[in-house]
């Protein structure tokens, strides 16, 4: 527990951190300073082979601190959806942590609704409105 609340607190650091524009100015001046210094080295195989493994490792590790972010990112939104599903009146609370259904579920989910958009298509194009709960 104590190992993931110091990751976690790490990685939104460092995606903090990275997301500044001061970082990337900071990785552009090195990528510049590398191509400046190619002349300097004769443009060698380790004069490459030094920003090659730089940057190899750089994206490696950003990576998984994207893939953290993102899924932190993507939990929340979902809790809030969540919230106001459940906070709406007349809201299906079936639909509460969809996320976690199988691909055979989600589907029959989607073809439901499909099925909705499709009937209030058809009431706007007959000049009814398409607003309000179908339900009965």
């Amino acid at each position: 527990m104590q190992n993931s609340v110091a990751y976690s607190r790490f990685a939104k650091g460092a995606a903090r951190f990275c997301g500044r524009p001061r970082t990337f100015a900071l990785a552009m001046a090195v990528v510049l300073l590398w191509l400046v210094t190619g002349p300097l080295f004769d443009f060698s195989n380790t004069w490459q082979l030094v920003i090659n493994t730089g940057t190899t490792i750089i994206t490696f590790l950003m990576v998984f601190l994207i893939q953290n972010t993102q899924n932190r990112d993507t939990e929340a939104i979902q809790l809030k959806l969540d919230e106001l599903i459940r906070a709406t009146q007349g809201a299906h609370n079936a639909l509460l942590d969809l996320e976690e259904l199988e691909e055979e579920s989600l589907d029959a989910f989607k073809q439901r609704y499909q099925m909705l958009a499709a009937g209030a298509r058809a009431s706007l194009s007959a000049g009814e409105q398409d607003t309000g709960t179908p339900e009965p």
